[in-house]
């Protein structure tokens, strides 16, 4: 006969306590897990078709253009012909930096980036503000890229037609126009390209990049003939405060690595493939970068680059006295500042993909076009947005703001690619990190002095920022994640 005062043997199991507030903060997704579920989308897949090559030229393309051709006019009023050294600060942050990206796109080939890979070493929390700093970083960066390009175009009708889009249509608010009908313009191009298909986006891409590696030699063969060695007497007018300034603007211009990183679940060797492109890229841009530099300081004083958004087509008609080379390089940064708009519009859809196959954002951002294998809703909303804010915000305002968004991200990589050795040190790994933790370290150290040479008002920017992350993460994010109901995930 049974025991009646007996309590139910269901009931002497006591449930597992609920984890608190601090442990689901900083409940971590395993390196397994975001590997396995790589390319997965809701209602599709996306499709591994880039190579090595492609992939350099994704970081290529996203990277060299408007860094150059557009914010160098922004950046030399700030350094003075300096600005070659800020070109080589900003460089070598971004090598610490790439050093780590490397090892985190060879070990953890994924979509989100520098977000997936706080996810997997520093917790949601710390995963969120860097993935809200990517979207910051990318979907502002598109949009100042746009602004970038409009000018450029506004240099190519003038020299082909002797027409200009009047300011009214081409500048934004606030620099004496109403709205900026050809940075609209570009992104809505760029997002025509992205719904076609990753292979195909590659493919324009490319040819892309080839017309603007050749616009620079041209440049620097063409410019060097003006050169005077006299615009270099003073050389260094405002300091190295004015330095730093202008290094933490023009790091705006190396985000392109991040942008191949994103390709991790549409690389065919993405674990082999990913570090290389990472280095190879780099290491080209750079050595760019500081030759342009060089050469147009030295062709034009450099009290005279704030004038105009388009210097290095203005300094080839000084140089020549001739409409013609000052047309030709117009008409190469249009295809160049294309590419960046390209490139970089893809690095933005493939991170908030990954954000929302996490539960972290709406899952409107991971669906998967059949067809086409992209996710085309994505697309579509991240487009018409950075469309807009292209249209509507100075060009100065947007560098910025995309320069502090990038550099907290990279300062997180840093930190990350540390975590993981001490906790994962059995991973296997396609590439490390010379000399770790120190050149983890100094990454970090040199993205937190750039972060302080930046203005109040970027800072403040860029704390309203955060703060309305964090507010839509608590409210959304935190209920939603897919870590939050396991057993769904592990289906």
């Amino acid at each position: 006969m049974l025991d009646q005062s007996a309590p139910p043997k269901d009931r002497t199991q006591a449930a597992p306590p609920s984890p608190g507030l601090g442990a689901r903060l900083m409940r971590r997704k395993p390196v397994e897990h975001l590997v396995a579920e790589g390319g997965q989308g809701e209602g599709g897949a996306l499709r591994r078709s880039l190579g090595l090559w492609q992939l350099t030229m994704i970081s290529i393309g996203a990277t060299l253009g408007t860094g150059i051709f557009v914010v160098l006019g922004e950046a030399v009023p700030k350094a003075g012909p300096a600005v070659t050294l800020s070109f080589v600060i900003a460089g070598l942050t971004a090598l610490f930096s790439a050093l780590s990206y490397a090892e985190l796109a060879g070990t953890i080939p994924v979509a989100g980036s520098s977000y997936s890979y706080a996810y997997a070493t520093m917790g949601e929390l710390i995963a969120w503000v860097c993935g809200w700093c990517l979207v910051l970083e990318y979907g502002v960066s598109v949009a100042a890229v746009a602004v970038g390009w409009g000018e450029y175009l506004n240099e190519l009708l003038d020299g082909t037609l002797g027409v200009t889009i009047p300011d009214a249509l081409s500048a934004p608010p606030g620099d004496g126009g109403v709205f900026n009908l050809p940075a609209l313009i570009v992104v809505m191009l760029a997002m025509a390209f992205l719904l076609g298909g990753a292979r195909e986006s590659a493919r324009a891409n490319t040819v892309m990049v080839a017309v603007k590696i050749a616009a620079l030699v041209l440049f620097c063969a063409i410019g060097v003939q003006g050169f005077r060695s006299g615009n270099y007497e003073n050389f260094m007018p405002l300091g190295m405060a004015g330095v730093s300034a202008a290094g933490a603007t023009l790091f705006f211009s190396y985000i392109g690595f991040d942008a191949a990183s994103t390709a991790g679940e549409e690389a065919k060797n993405a674990q082999r493939d990913l570090p290389r492109a990472i280095m190879l890229s780099l290491v080209i841009v750079t050595a760019l970068y500081v030759l342009v530099a060089a050469v147009a300081v030295g062709a034009k004083p450099w009290q005279r680059f704030g004038d105009s958004e388009a210097a290095l087509a203005q300094i080839m008609r000084e140089v020549t006295g001739q409409t013609f080379w000052g047309t030709l390089l117009a008409f190469c940064a249009v295809i160049a500042i294309a590419s960046v708009v390209l490139t970089v519009l893809y690095g933005q859809t493939r991170i908030l993909f990954a954000m929302s196959r996490d539960g972290l954002v709406p899952k409107v951002f991971a669906k998967v076009h059949p067809k086409t294998g992209t996710p085309r809703a994505n697309t579509l909303i991240v487009s018409l947005f950075c469309g807009v804010l292209a249209a509507a915000i100075p060009l100065g305002q947007l560098a910025d703001a995309t320069s502090i968004g990038t550099l907290f991200a990279f300062a997180l990589v840093n930190v990350a690619v540390v975590v993981l050795r001490r906790t994962r040190p059995e991973m296997p790994r396609t590439f490390r990190v010379p000399l770790s933790p120190v050149l983890p370290a100094l990454g970090f150290g040199f993205c937190v002095w750039m972060m302080g040479s930046l203005s109040a008002v970027t800072w403040v920017v860029f704390g309203v920022w955060m703060a309305v992350g964090l507010v839509f993460y608590f409210v959304y994010g935190h209920r939603r994640s897919r870590l939050a109901t396991p057993a769904p995930a592990e289906k």
